[in-house]
């Protein structure tokens, strides 16, 4: 006689945070969400799902919305006790009636960084829409000062979020835009965030965190109303002048592809293409 285990499938609480961290940390098919915030850091908010066997976690699949439109796949993992494909598949099917009946979000994103996962998102009926370039500045120069400096730049203070908020909400297509709470959480975690001012109006941001290999440029944006003025550029050359003087060697920044504004703002700062290259993939749900 064959006895069939029993899989249970349930939101993720706080108590499974131990289960998690040996899943993220010790597992092979593991994917994390390319972002400043680690995936646990959403465990309170839903869909975020684990599956069960005899007590012990073997999958999960966090993708939250945030902003409203948009659910990023925060992390998928699974235990090598399990096929990546029954994984996925229970996960994803309940996630997407989850997210169907209590968030309605217009589209769920990923950035696969492993094959594997890029398959099962193909296989999910996903669409690669676009490509992420990452691009770095090792300190060996110095971009030239900006021609004529239209901006104040400070730090920025926890009373600038609401005018960044809604900045980064006027500057980026929906799917890249964050949440209020997410630019609450990036200023908190930054290592250097500041603002570009013209007449006492905020009219640009950046913040900036650390990594293990020197600093990452995790958003800039400028008010439409104000780019093409170099507020960009004069805000990305006050944040290398600041870490060349107190010595760090990298700062890396990644970006769309096909943003040649942006690309054409790094290029001028000194900024190299690492070679590096990551697909986004979309599902529409609608």
């Amino acid at each position: 006689m064959v006895t069939q285990v029993q899989h249970l499938l349930r939101q993720a609480g706080p108590n499974d945070l131990p289960q998690l961290t040996n899943l993220i940390h010790f597992e092979i098919h593991v994917h994390r969400h390319l972002d400043y915030r680690p995936p646990l850091d959403w465990i309170d908010q839903n869909p975020f799902l684990v599956l069960e066997r005899k007590g012990e976690i073997i999958a999960s699949l966090a993708c939250p919305p945030d902003p409203p439109s948009v659910a990023w796949i925060r992390l998928f993992a699974t235990s090598s006790r399990l096929s990546v494909k029954t994984a996925w598949e229970t996960l994803w099917v309940r996630a997407l009636a989850e997210l169907a009946e209590n968030h309605h979000p217009r589209w769920v994103a990923a950035i696969p960084v492993h094959n594997w996962f890029a398959y099962q998102l193909n296989m999910s009926g996903f669409l690669k829409t676009q490509q992420i370039v990452m691009l770095s500045w090792e300190g060996s120069k110095l971009p030239e000062k900006p021609r004529s400096i239209t901006a104040e730049i400070r730090p920025m203070e926890l009373g600038d979020l609401a005018a960044v908020h809604k900045i980064d909400k006027a500057s980026f297509d929906p799917i890249w835009q964050n949440s209020l709470s997410c630019l609450e959480y990036a200023f908190h975690q930054s290592v250097f965030a500041t603002v570009a001012e013209i007449a006492n109006e905020l009219v640009g941001y950046q913040i900036s965190t650390t990594t293990p290999m020197g600093v990452h440029l995790a958003r800039l944006a400028v008010d439409p109303s104000y780019q093409g003025k170099g507020i960009g550029y004069t805000l990305l050359h006050n944040l290398l002048t600041r870490f060349e003087q107190r010595g760090t060697r990298m700062l890396t920044v990644n970006t769309q592809k096909n943003n040649l504004p942006s690309l054409a703002t790094y290029k001028k700062a000194n900024f190299i293409m690492t070679g590096e290259e990551y697909p986004i993939y979309q599902y529409e749900t609608d």
